[in-house]
């Protein structure tokens, strides 16, 4: 099953990586994508036109937050999600089930779905692939995510079974609750854990069912670089070639350029919008925390090799007084940096992979990584 207008391209090749295009009513997203997360309706202490001059093309939003609030029904009335925060350019949406887990109380989960009670005033509210396909309907998303149980760390490998095999029942009628919405793309969400066998079947189930992109589920939940790297040799390439493969909620800069070199497409995680708020900056020389007293006096930008505003305009001594001192324009700055290190970051990786290049690239960006930063003279 393909959907009208939706469309993804393989552009070029090295190695397990791929460079490539997703085309989509609303606009282009170049691949490997990094996707910010605008969890309710906004990427904190950014506006929109700021994200979209990091290099964004597209954001993620959470079904189960928007859900709770405003609220579907208004979302819808408002006229949708791309209107309600004024970004004109593609959307994807997670399906809430990983929030259920991770947020809600009182949690029922049966084959129906999942009972849960909010995490903000308590009401009780039902999530089943046929109300999470309603609810991301309604906000309008372009890439909607099929209904899935997002497995905990550590589980045991009948845990896991039985879980891939339930979320593989709501992928199916995910499937069919989507139904034909030309220009609108809807992903499955491979799962089983670290677990080949459990990792290949859920992927033949997918494979079967059709979807316009498929994502890695159940990785970045605990488990480590090491075995999110090893699952990854082995998973990321049970998905069709000719679909765009999405890990969710990673990562740390790392942690992505492993991804690319196994395979994967597109990413989105909250690392850069919470440490930015948080005073770290992620760097060209690895993270660097504007909090520290080191940066007191120092005139110089928190890299100098990024043309952001944070940077262009400012220097590590400003930032650090700004954090100190509780200032709102401290978030704001440092998240515009990191959204741009970010964006510069994939901007590369894709230039490398068209040049053959990769491995290259990698090994000089992990070397200067592990540099660390420069103490001036």
């Amino acid at each position: 099953m393909t959907s009208a207008a939706f469309r993804f391209t393989l552009l070029a090749r090295d190695g397990a990586a791929r460079r490539g295009r997703v085309d989509s009513p609303r606009g282009s997203i170049e691949t490997p994508a990094f996707m910010p997360v605008g969890t309710a309706a906004t990427v904190k202490a950014m506006r929109p036109e700021e994200v979209r001059a990091t290099g964004a093309e597209i954001l993620l939003g959470n079904t189960y937050h928007l859900m709770l609030r405003p609220g579907a029904d208004l979302m819808e009335k408002l006229g949708g999600l791309h209107e309600f925060m004024n970004w004109p350019r593609p959307i994807l949406t997670d399906s809430g089930g990983y929030q259920v887990m991770s947020l809600a109380g009182l949690r029922k989960l049966d084959e129906s779905g999942v009972r849960f009670r909010s995490h903000v005033d308590g009401s009780e509210h039902m999530l089943s692939p046929e109300t999470s396909m309603e609810i991301q309907r309604k906000l309008g998303s372009d890439i909607v995510m099929a209904f899935d149980e997002c497995a905990p760390w550590p589980i045991d490998e009948a845990g896991a079974a039985s879980s891939m095999r339930l979320s593989m029942r709501w992928a199916k009628r995910s499937r069919e609750a989507f139904g034909d919405r030309p220009g609108h793309a809807l992903f499955g969400i491979q799962q089983g854990s670290v677990h080949k066998d459990l990792r290949e079947e859920s992927s033949k189930a997918l494979t079967e069912i059709g979807f316009e992109g498929y994502a890695v589920g159940g990785l970045a939940v605990g488990e480590g670089q090491e075995l999110m790297f090893s699952t990854l040799d082995f998973c990321a390439g049970m998905l069709p070639e000719d679909k765009p493969r999405y890990l969710m909620g990673v990562g740390k800069p790392d942690d992505i350029l492993g991804a690319v070199e196994r395979g994967i497409d597109m990413f989105d995680c909250v690392l850069p919008t919470r440490s930015g708020r948080n005073g770290q900056a992620f760097t060209r020389r690895g993270p660097l925390n504007v909090k520290n007293a080191r940066h007191k006096a120092d005139r110089r930008p928190i890299d100098e090799d990024c043309a952001c505003p944070a940077c262009r305009d400012f220097s590590r001594a400003y930032h650090h007084h700004l954090y100190k001192t509780g200032e709102i324009l401290s978030s704001m700055l440092v998240t515009q940096h990191n959204l741009t290190y970010y964006q510069d970051l994939m901007r590369g990786i894709r230039a490398a992979i068209e040049a053959g290049s990769l491995a290259e690239f990698a090994a000089e960006t992990r070397a200067r990584w592990a540099e660390g930063d420069i103490d001036p003279l």
